[in-house]
């Protein structure tokens, strides 16, 4: 690695560092005052009451209310935009499959995308659709989290807050000012955002393509077609752009999402947006060590989270500067000085290049984002293994917004109960005992997102209708399959993108996978938070495990990484691992 590629590393974490401790300690303080004014207003007039807190169970129905409400409105849009307004381009129906992924995927913070934004939705779909669910999604999975916090802060409760105050709170105060903030710096930028119709320009010089059309017999052919012009797609896309960063959503406006340069034109621009991606989930945990009174714990948990990070981003970028060691052989040069140029520059904007690729892909792993400035199908093998096992990890290397940090939580739970059994002592976390019931959620919240990835994965790969899709043959096919269900099953959103994913049976098969993995993980969250906050209080005594030293950070991260490893690496063996294998071996 240059020392320009590690300047570039080093300026985005002490950036994102900096901003942890100003945004934890502003939210904390959001989610602890009593609501007042315009707040208080506005639920006397949807007929709620603020003061009410719920019990777990009554706090889950809620969120399963809402967001079921959610995933129908998207559905609907979706299937009646061709009778709805805002279509400039009279863009069709969606089909019913594809609905339905589609709003799955944006109910549950996936944001998984089957279809090409420019040339399926119309404007009113994308804002009313897809920006108004990446707002609510996000802000569901804050709620959830703020919950089981209060488990641990709360004793001898039977209450764990109110969802409605939850969800307002975590949209009015903390996602609507940072997304209005960052779409304006983006329309500075370059970012499109207008109501226009798509613009057709002329070229300067004359364009030849392969056209796709039905020969006599109606068997599809293509044909030699040249053009002087050029449709340019536009539409409402920096406030989307901004909300899909900071929720960590991931959906893009265009079919190549932040690699398109009217998402992401200039390197500022790029920098905002890789740095919107972790800013919330980094900063929550803070916010998680001021509402349990001791921020010692907020920054174990950073740490664990940082050190990974950091440790694979080490992985990714010198995989892709060291190129593709098949086409060397072919005599072509990858080892150019400059390394903006240099290495495995395939699927890569020129204007971002290899570091700031690499360094986006492991962040929109590490959160369960999943926008892109770079294609990972084109990664090489271990480069491209990193994000893929990022996601597998369960996304709690900094993870979804809320959804990351009580993944993590759930894992600091695990870690305990294991220290517990080594010492002979009932494990505690947060003075409150750790006991079979939260054991039991927690191993239900650990399986079942292991248990999509494999299970679709090995499903779709002995179907006809599975295999109908992969055009890779071989181990990075294979891979291509894993990657989907694992970012499906662990609600990312990325994809290697040369699997054909938009037909009936991936639509239904990665939308259950979308489903299943979002909500039977909240569900189990937050019994164990209303378990918690039903405890008392334990006092520290000579047994307790400390929570907040170096030797916990290691203890968690390595709780993580064994979970990972020995869920994933079998799997990891068929697909990137052989491929690296047989790329050396074409050397």
């Amino acid at each position: 690695m240059t020392t320009q590629s590690l300047l570039q590393i080093a300026i985005y974490v002490t950036v994102l560092l900096a901003l942890v401790k100003p945004l934890g300690a502003y939210m904390a303080r959001i989610y602890r005052d009593r609501p007042a004014g315009l707040e208080d207003r506005l639920y006397r007039l949807c007929g709620i009451d603020a003061q009410q807190d719920m019990r777990w169970t009554q706090y889950a129905i809620a969120l399963l209310v809402f967001n079921l409400l959610g995933l129908l409105a998207v559905y609907a849009l979706q299937r009646w935009q061709d009778v709805l307004p805002l279509n400039p381009q009279a863009l069709p129906a969606v089909s019913p499959d594809s609905s339905f992924n589609t709003a799955v995927s944006f109910a549950t913070n996936t944001n998984w995308q089957g279809y090409g934004g420019e040339t399926t939705m119309s404007y009113l779909t994308q804002m009313l659709g897809m920006t108004v669910q990446n707002f609510l999604s996000a802000a569901s999975g804050m709620a959830v989290l703020v919950a089981l916090i209060r488990g641990f802060s709360r004793r001898n409760s039977e209450s764990i807050g109110n969802f409605w105050v939850d969800m307002t709170r975590s949209t009015l105060y903390i996602l609507l000012p940072l997304s209005l903030v960052l779409a304006l710096t983006l329309v500075g930028q370059g970012v499109v955002q207008t109501f226009k119709p798509y613009q057709t320009v002329s070229l300067t010089e004359t364009v030849s393509y392969q056209a796709p059309k039905l020969d006599a017999d109606g068997k599809p052919v293509t044909e030699t077609v040249q053009t002087q012009q050029q449709i340019l797609a536009l539409g409402p896309a920096a406030s989307q752009v901004a909300i899909k960063q900071l929720g960590t959503n991931g959906g893009g406006f265009f079919n190549v999402n932040s690699a398109h340069p009217f998402e992401n034109p200039t390197p500022l621009s790029n920098f905002l947006e890789m740095l919107a991606i972790l800013l919330i989930p980094a900063a929550l945990c803070y916010t998680f060590g001021v509402m349990v009174g001791d921020t010692r714990q907020g920054w174990a948990i950073l740490a664990a989270m940082m050190l990974v990070f950091v440790a694979l981003v080490f992985v990714a970028v010198p995989a892709e500067q060291a190129g593709n060691p098949a086409l060397a052989t072919l005599g072509a040069d990858q080892t150019a000085s400059n390394q903006q140029a240099g290495g495995n520059m395939e699927g890569k904007e020129t204007r971002f290049g290899i570091v700031n690729s690499a360094l986006w892909a492991v962040a929109t792993t590490a959160a369960s984002n999943g926008s892109v400035n770079s294609m990972h199908d084109s990664f090489t093998p271990i480069g491209g293994m990193v994000p893929m096992w990022l996601i597998q990890l369960g996304e709690v290397i900094f993870g979804g917004i809320g959804s990351g940090l009580y993944g993590m939580i759930v894992f600091a739970i695990v870690a305990v109960f294991i220290a517990g059994l080594m010492i002979g002592r009932t494990p505690e976390y947060l003075g409150k005992k750790i006991e079979a019931f939260e054991m039991k959620m927690a191993a239900v919240i650990i399986l079942i997102p292991p248990l999509m990835v494999l299970g679709g994965t090995a499903i779709s790969v002995m179907l006809d209708a599975g295999k109908a899709s992969i055009f890779n043959p071989g181990a990075h096919g294979f891979s291509e399959v894993l990657y989907a269900f694992s970012s499906a099953g662990n609600n990312n959103g990325s994809a290697f993108a040369g699997l054909s994913a938009n037909v009936p049976f991936y639509n239904l098969m990665l939308g259950l996978a979308m489903l299943f993995a979002r909500y039977w993980l909240m569900i189990p969250v937050l019994a164990i938070a209303g378990s918690l906050a039903a405890k008392k209080t334990v006092p520290v005594g000579p047994g307790t495990l400390p929570t907040h030293t170096p030797l916990f950070t290691l203890l968690l991260i390595i709780t993580v990484l064994m979970v990972g490893a020995l869920t994933f690496v079998p799997a990891l063996a068929l697909g990137p691992v052989v491929e690296q294998l047989q790329m050396i071996g074409h050397a």
